[in-house]
């Protein structure tokens, strides 16, 4: 478990919340398991008819926690709670809310894919800059974003690092609707209750007809092996060298 997630269970509703505000809830091992942990759990939980992600502060999260996810690759431990994190959102059998505020970076922008309704706040911007961190995309997204936005936007958004604003996030169809930010919240569980109160069987199994799991999982594992050959790469040990030392990497002498 971690002090940094927590997880409240109340009218049918499970709530995965994202607490760690004074570090732009950067997602560390020990968060990652804890949302797998409750994600596979919810599963076989009667009690949980929908899942309610969110979190507090300004910002959704800022992806990985770089230090932590350095630490646990130079330890030879690699990010493993972050893959089973991946694998049980692309899993889980109820539905999921996401409310979105400030920045979702990387995975924070790749979960959403995951989500069967996604609530942004005016400001959010999502981003996944992969290559510049040397890495490839994760949990199915180089197949889901570019089925989803069109595969010009999607790989703007892997290989040049930019940013997709709320307004176009909706027109694209990641995100169900905008809403102010001191409203994200209210809208968000109002949306969970609405779902809470449909019949869980129904929704479950609408929910898996709408995804193919088999293909999403197997893509999955093809991403893993890749992020790990680029986790070990000349490059990224040069992205994540420029990242500690505050500087911009130099891949130029780097094929």
């Amino acid at each position: 478990m971690s002090e940094h997630v927590r997880i409240e269970k109340a009218g049918g509703i499970l709530n995965l919340v994202l607490d760690r505000p004074d570090k732009k809830n950067a997602l560390t091992q020990a968060m990652y398991g804890a949302l797998a942990e409750a994600l596979e759990a919810s599963n076989e939980d009667r009690e949980v008819r929908v899942l309610l992600l969110r979190a507090e502060g300004d910002l959704f999260t800022a992806g990985n926690d770089i230090g932590d996810f350095a630490a646990a690759n130079a330890g030879g431990a690699g990010p493993g709670n972050a893959f089973r994190f991946i694998k049980a959102i692309a899993a889980a059998r109820k539905p999921i809310v996401a409310a979105v505020q400030g920045r979702a970076v990387g995975v924070g922008m790749t979960m959403l894919l995951h989500c069967d309704q996604v609530l942004l706040a005016e400001d959010t911007k999502l981003t996944a800059p992969f290559v510049g961190l040397a890495l490839v995309p994760e949990a199915a997204s180089s197949l889901l974003l570019p089925a989803r936005i069109g595969h010009q936007r999607a790989f703007a958004v892997f290989a040049l690092g930019e940013a997709v604003e709320a307004r176009d996030a909706l027109a694209w169809g990641l995100a169900t609707r905008i809403v102010p930010a001191a409203d994200l919240r209210r809208a968000a569980e109002e949306v969970a209750q609405r779902l809470a109160q449909q019949p869980v069987g129904a929704l479950v199994a609408t929910k898996s007809l709408m995804r193919d799991g088999e293909a999403i999982a197997r893509l999955m594992d093809e991403e893993r092996e890749e992020f790990a050959r680029r986790l070990a790469s000349p490059e990224a040990r040069e992205a994540f060298a420029a990242f500690a030392e505050k500087r911009p990497p130099d891949f130029s002498r780097l094929g």
